[in-house]
């Protein structure tokens, strides 16, 4: 007999059938450990894995599709870890594979958490199932031909269990990354196999925002999930979170904060203790400088809270309120008007483009469209593409000097030359400032469509003075230029300045070279 069926007899003479149950070798604390933080100076650093509330509720729901929106520190990525490993202990030729969203991370998972419980297992377990190979990122083993790989991305062969950890992150720092994750991870499940997208929120954009909200609005449908669809599971900070809790009589709790905390209890059916919201109010104030909506994406307290963004700080924020409140976002109908296109070409390599049809006293924009590391030739596609019958292009007023390419050429010039006409440079304003009240005194007359417009409005809902860490306050005089947001209200606003200007409307088009719909221009 070899050492290995020997110890597997010996194994089953120890513990019995119990050994049969996957939910007890991963949860009865047995068989694996993991490494804790330790808030205590004498607190234990190793312990028996034990899955907490919320890690049960996880397990018991899971389905072959899983997203899991939470709070930080909730341990899901231990727990897939775990549960990974065990599957690939037991179940011969099986493939898990977990994808982190940088090198750093996948390192860590699988040095703290995958190998580390592999080799902290009882010896007997570990005799029973020897490593067969053991590199930096994965281990395979011997008696059964099953593996657990940690990576950045994984796109070849099948892989019967796999977890995506931190995905809103991936989709937020390298889009192209979150795209080859869709596009070759996830088919290379199948659909008899586990998949577990886990994270907190990055922003309310992206492959990990769209999933989440396709699949929050099949829960609350109540509709029957098929194995391809996307199973939701939401675990706020609160939720059966001991260590998210502090001493209340050393953290002064406005009454704004208990309406906040009160408000959070009605909506969630829960109920949050003086010592939680302690907590909630000192974390808040000590490691994000009273930003709310950091916490609203660390810590989020319910599931739209992890995606919303604060109007505090958004130049428009009064006016989009008025948009929707008013119905002015909604299916708009294509009209003969020639429709006027508004550009805003950033300082890096990303270009915005709204779309306009002006009928009677309603300007109705069609459609926005960006891109970032095109050519001026892509978005004359762009243009061309939308078949519509144009009638003037206004760019900003340094479109005239400012090089888009190694030419010596201005973006005018160039655009001319591929055949752009009716090009309208929009005055110079001397201060940004001015341009902006410009613009929220014309956003009366803005509509917008709601499918042709969806990705300008949020780039208008999200348009935000830029935080200033130091003194505690938005710059006014400052836009944030880091969030994707600024070439689209900075399009928009060449509108309002060329409305301004008397340089939209019939009587400004007097002469005006709108060519045959079958030219592009």
């Amino acid at each position: 007999m070899s050492k290995t069926d020997a110890a597997f007899t010996r194994l089953k003479e120890e513990y019995g059938e119990k050994l049969a149950d996957p939910m007890w070798r991963i949860c009865s604390g047995a068989i694996y450990k993991i490494i804790i933080k330790g808030e205590k100076a004498d607190d234990e650093l190793v312990i028996p894995f034990i899955p907490n509330k919320a890690q049960m509720r996880f397990l018991k729901r899971m389905h072959h599709r899983n997203l899991i929106l939470k709070a930080r520190q909730r341990g899901f990525t231990t727990l897939i870890a775990i549960a990974w490993l065990d599957h690939a202990l037991w179940v011969g030729n099986s493939r898990c594979g977990i994808v982190a969203h940088d090198r750093e991370a996948a390192e860590v998972i699988f040095r703290d958490k995958v190998k580390f419980a592999y080799e902290n297992m009882p010896e007997l377990l570990r005799l029973a199932f020897p490593l067969g190979k053991d590199s930096a990122s994965e281990l395979l083993f011997a008696h059964n031909n099953s593996s657990v790989r940690v990576a950045t991305s994984m796109r070849s062969g099948t892989i019967h269990r796999l977890h995506i950890s931190e995905f809103g992150k991936i989709c937020a720092k390298s889009p192209d990354k979150a795209k080859e994750v869709v596009t070759g991870s996830l088919p290379a499940v199948p659909t008899t196999g586990v998949t577990v997208i886990e994270s907190t929120a990055e922003g309310d954009e992206g492959e990990f925002y769209d999933m989440t909200r396709r699949a929050m609005e099949m829960q609350e449908q109540g509709l029957k999930l098929s194995s391809r669809d996307w199973r939701f599971h939401f675990f706020a900070w609160w939720d059966d979170s001991p260590e998210y809790e502090l001493d209340a009589g050393i953290v002064a709790v406005t009454p704004q904060d208990h309406d906040y905390f009160n408000a959070i209890e009605i909506e969630m059916e829960c109920e949050l203790s003086q010592r939680q919201r302690a907590w909630y109010v000192a974390t808040r104030e000590a490691d994000f400088s009273g930003v709310r909506e950091r916490m609203w994406q660390e810590y989020p307290s319910t599931p739209s809270e992890a995606f919303k963004r604060s109007v505090e700080g958004c130049y428009y924020a009064q006016q989009m309120v008025a948009v929707r409140t008013q119905g002015r976002i909604l299916r708009i109908p294509e009209t003969q008007a020639p429709v006027d296109t508004f550009w805003d070409i950033g300082n890096s390599d990303g270009c915005g483009i709204w779309f306009m049809q002006q009928v009677g006293l309603e300007d109705r924009f069609l459609k926005y469209a960006e891109g970032h590391g095109l050519t001026l030739k892509d978005y004359m596609k762009i243009l061309q593409d939308t078949g519509y019958l144009f009638g003037k292009h206004f760019l900003p007023h340094d479109a005239g000097n400012k090089p888009l390419s190694d030419t010596n050429k201005s973006v005018i010039e160039q655009l001319e030359t591929l055949g752009l006409k009716n090009i309208v440079r929009v005055p110079r304003i001397s201060d940004l400032g001015a341009g902006i009240q410009l613009t929220r005194a014309h956003f009366p007359s803005a509509w917008f469509d709601q499918d042709g417009c969806e990705l300008g409005i949020r780039r208008l809902n999200n348009y935000k003075k830029k935080w200033d860490s130091r003194q505690g306050r938005f710059n006014e005089s400052t836009p944030e230029k880091n969030d994707g947001n600024s070439e689209g209200a900075d399009a928009f606003r060449q509108w309002a300045q060329a409305k301004d200007s008397g340089l939209i409307g019939r009587k400004a088009d007097k002469g005006l070279d709108y060519g045959a719909r079958s030219d592009w221009f």
